[in-house]
């Protein structure tokens, strides 16, 4: 009935209780405005409710929910996040939920990691060490399964074989963007896919921004690792200051403007300053066992990847470039396996995209 985030509704159901305020909206009734609230605001959007309301069918929306494997969960649930009760009256209605893991534990040892949909290489380079660094450490990655930044962070997660948490913006019957529909069954069946929107609701402005209040309530701490001056991963940033969650930021490249809402952050005091997977734990761990060591590697070392991972690394020339079928003959593996293993490695910077195929990253040590 209620758009997500609605300060008025939160009201409501603070005074009378999700029951009580259902009922009286289906009834055609208006709810008693709670004490501090406005009346005149409240009664004009009781009517816009009860409009809505007498178009919803519960029980046809609570099949559709089990249609798409999703499950529904509401506040007092055992599943719930309870760290979300301190958004207050912004806190979520209810959160579908799927994925094969439970949304409170995963988010127990959990950071958040944002930034540009129009990331550079440098970003997802670093999106993807990050979060690559923080599965082995067993830290979930929380981000917003958006191109860019937030799909680096996820593929980094699953790449360590860590849980993944995508809070998306729409119903959860509908892949968006529809490039990471396969991002996105990797997320369920490891991790957990999230949304305050009931099934069948398309993506909108208003609502990637009311977004941003989950991720950033659901983690103790949020790295915005590029973010441009107009970025929506600033507002998650700010969501997280107002919620007293630790705010940190990657410096990139003075000349760009990805990274200027990044420098803004560190240069108003508004975030830590990090760099590796060490700082960013050692922000949001526990005090006196999280502590930064300088031992280790990073998802930059190809002895940190698998096997499989390896040899397609190694089918990969340094100066030209080789098509997707050639990388997996020579890796002497199905193309399925290759183009997995080559979008893995491309969100962790080992290799890139060419004018004619894949390229290995300059930099980067190996056989070829």
């Amino acid at each position: 009935m209620a758009d997500p985030g609605d300060a008025a509704m939160g009201a409501l159901l603070d005074e009378h209780g999700a029951a009580a305020v259902w009922r009286a909206l289906r009834d055609g009734e208006a709810p008693q405005p709670p004490p501090g609230a406005r009346p005149d605001t409240v009664a004009r959007r009781s009517a816009r409710w009860r409009d809505r309301a007498g178009r919803i069918d519960p029980d046809a929306l609570l099949a559709a929910t089990a249609d798409f494997g999703s499950r529904l969960v509401v506040p007092g649930d055992p599943g719930w996040p309870t760290q979300l009760d301190q958004l207050g009256r912004r806190r979520p209605y209810a959160l579908w939920v799927r994925g094969a893991h439970d949304l409170r534990h995963a988010c127990l040892r959990s950071v958040a990691v944002v930034g540009a949909r129009a990331a550079t290489a440098y970003g997802m380079h670093v999106a993807a060490d990050l979060a690559w660094g923080l599965g082995r450490r067993s830290w979930a990655v929380v981000s917003g399964g958006a191109y860019g930044i937030d799909s680096a962070a996820h593929r980094g997660s699953l790449a360590a074989a860590a849980s993944a948490v995508a809070v998306l913006a729409c119903g959860l019957d509908l892949a968006y963007p529809r490039g990471n529909e396969g991002l996105f069954a990797d997320i369920a069946a490891r991790g957990a896919l999230v949304s305050e929107h009931p099934p069948g609701t398309p993506p909108s402005k208003h609502g990637f921004l009311v977004r941003n209040r989950i991720i950033a309530a659901l983690t103790p701490g949020t790295v915005v690792v590029e973010a441009g001056l107009r970025s929506g991963a600033l507002n998650t940033a700010r969501h997280g200051q107002e919620l007293h969650r630790t705010v940190m930021a990657v410096p990139g490249p003075v000349t760009s403007a990805l990274s200027a809402g990044c420098h803004r952050l560190l240069r108003d005091g508004a975030a830590v300053c990090v760099t590796d997977t060490d700082d960013v734990v050692e922000q949001v761990g526990r005090i006196g066992a999280d502590l930064r060591t300088d031992e280790g590697g990073t998802a930059l070392d190809p002895g940190s990847l698998d096997d499989t991972s390896r040899r397609v690394l190694a089918a990969v020339p340094h100066r030209t470039c080789a098509g997707t079928a050639s990388v997996a003959e020579t890796a002497g593996l199905g193309l399925d396996s290759a183009l997995s293993s080559l979008g893995l490695l491309a969100a962790a910077g080992f290799v890139e995209r060419g004018p004619s195929g894949w390229r290995r990253t300059a930099g980067v040590r190996g056989r070829g």
